[in-house]
């Protein structure tokens, strides 16, 4: 598997004593070995003079993820109770990290991701991350079983997923029988971004002739897609099947799909390669749908292509596949 299809994880840390950073270097070795991450750590790239500063603004920039590996060291200095001498790298970089939750919370809580390896405690991990009330990645070994949950937060692929629901008696099947099935792509939309077009998608190997497409050619003014109709009260659910395409370039991706229901959220789910969502919405008595799409981990505006802290490689290749109301 060529590296670029694979999650970029960064791993930030303290360098508390040699065994510790022996244990971090194996730990970065086995994500890196046996379970194919893409993972970036420093003493990798150590071998030649390096601006650690604007090494460490690329890693953090550019990653997928980042693994913040909890210890006593690095919880001082990222708590801002160093002295300014001591540490600067983790300093820095665990500046840059706080200075990413407070710009966008909900963002850095999913990509931000704290780890406790062997030996180490929940109270070394930094009081900003929130380590007793989000949560946190115990590595108890270096396996496949040690790293399944973390592993889990970075594929979006969890042990317990929610199941299909089914009809609920009196719901919309008992009151719809008059009224035909309609195709969101077929309506008129009353608002769109401009990389979303109605077309066909293949989503987990099954072809949408009707679905809603966000596949933008080049860098665009906004990453994210939307569509909004009217529904004018007239349904009572809505039906899609929502994922990343099948054949997109980057197939590591994870999409995120939102459905606001007269400006309220109502449904949020993610989905990635071979992971669609299944998206059933009760829209009784709503006026306005808003259906919305973003690729995860990428900046609200990808303009700056080529540019060092752009992220212009990573566009979205989502849809929704045939979004159906009742």
């Amino acid at each position: 598997m060529p590296d670029r299809e694979a999650p970029r994880v960064f791993i930030t840390y303290a360098h508390d004593s040699q065994q510790h950073k022996i244990t971090v270097e194996r730990f970065g070795r086995f994500l890196r070995s046996d379970m194919g991450l893409d993972v970036r750590l420093d003493s990798w790239d150590d071998g030649w003079r390096q601006d650690w500063s604007a090494w460490a603004i690329e890693q953090l920039t550019e990653a997928d993820f980042i693994l913040v590996i909890a210890s006593p060291d690095y919880r001082i200095r990222a708590d801002g109770m160093a002295a300014p001498s001591e540490g600067r790298g983790s300093q820095f970089e665990a500046a840059m990290i706080r200075n990413e939750v407070t710009k966008d919370l909900q963002r850095a809580t999913r990509r931000i991701l704290p780890v406790v390896l062997p030996g180490r405690s929940i109270d070394d991990i930094p009081t900003f991350l929130n380590p007793y009330s989000t949560t946190r990645f115990h590595v108890s070994e270096f396996s496949a079983a040690g790293v399944a949950e973390l592993v889990a937060a970075i594929t979006g692929d969890g042990p317990h997923p929610m199941p299909t629901r089914g009809q609920w008696p009196g719901g919309a099947a008992s009151n719809t029988a008059d009224t035909p099935n309609v195709l969101v792509a077929g309506l008129s939309w009353l608002a769109h971004s401009v990389d979303v077009r109605a077309g066909g998608a293949l989503i987990d190997g099954v072809h949408h002739p009707s679905s809603i497409v966000q596949r933008p050619a080049s860098p665009t003014q906004d990453a994210s897609g939307f569509v909004e109709v009217d529904l004018d009260r007239a349904y009572r659910r809505m039906t899609a099947m929502a994922g990343v395409l099948d054949d997109a370039a980057e197939p590591f991706q994870v999409g995120r799909f939102r459905v606001h229901l007269d400006g309220r959220l109502r449904f949020e789910d993610r989905a990635a390669v071979g992971r669609p969502a299944t998206v059933d919405v009760d829209v009784t008595g709503v006026r306005r749908l808003r259906l919305e799409m973003y690729r995860e981990n990428t900046t609200a505006s990808p303009l700056h292509s080529g540019a060092a802290n752009g992220r212009s490689r990573r566009l979205p290749e989502l849809a929704w596949g045939n979004p159906t109301l009742s």
